[in-house]
């Protein structure tokens, strides 16, 4: 009898920025304090760092 491999779904997750769903493997990711925030790509953490930038110069002033 032969046996069939299982095919494994690789693990998903969300870009933190537009929610789309990638595997986790072709995520960049950044780690804060306490979690990790995940990426599609390079735009969309772009987008995430100037909002940060943005928030933390609001409070300053």
């Amino acid at each position: 009898m032969i046996e069939q491999e299982k095919i494994v779904a690789p693990e998903i997750v969300s870009c933190e920025v537009c929610f789309k769903e990638i595997p986790i493997s072709e995520a960049t990711s950044v780690k804060a304090t306490d979690y990790i925030v995940y990426y599609c790509g390079l735009e969309c953490y772009d987008k995430w760092k100037k909002q940060d930038e943005d928030s933390e110069s609001s409070k300053n002033s």
